[in-house]
């Protein structure tokens, strides 16, 4: 479903027709976690996940996509504020907008990985892994 919320001249959009591939795919391949993706790659992740794109004045300025079942786990992924517009409270903002998404809010788990935004997520109830025994993973470096 397609939702729009607004803050003075900033909007978050779930509608993917808003998205601006080239600034998302840009701005994921000068990332730490996503430097060798494709562009086919990128076209891939927005097709199969929920996404919300933060826009100024219809210029699009962040990004954050979840991958869920919409009933028991949601993983949030590749989300980025462009720099000029950092210190401006808007990945505090779009963090409230995805978790009280109206689909998401019966999740039971979510999970996401950071190296650098511990203190933002800890805000909305983040934690290191409290049994890391019980959590296993198949990682392919290639991909």
């Amino acid at each position: 479903m397609k939702r729009n919320y607004r803050k003075g001249y900033y909007l978050i959009s779930t509608d993917k027709s808003k998205l601006d591939i080239k600034v998302i795919h840009d701005y994921l391949t000068n990332s730490y976690w996503a430097k060798n993706r494709t562009l086919k790659t990128s076209k891939l992740i927005i097709k199969n996940s929920l996404n919300f794109g933060l826009y100024f004045k219809n210029k699009q300025i962040g990004y954050a996509r979840v991958i869920t079942d919409y009933a028991t786990f949601a993983y949030l992924a590749d989300v980025f504020i462009l720099e000029e517009f950092r210190g401006k409270g808007l990945s505090k903002w779009m963090m409230k907008i995805i978790l009280e998404y109206k689909e998401l809010e019966n999740i039971r788990r979510w999970s996401l990985a950071t190296r650098d935004a511990h203190g933002l997520y800890e805000k909305f109830g983040f934690h290191s892994l409290k049994e890391p025994e019980k959590i296993m993973e198949k990682f392919n470096k290639e991909n």
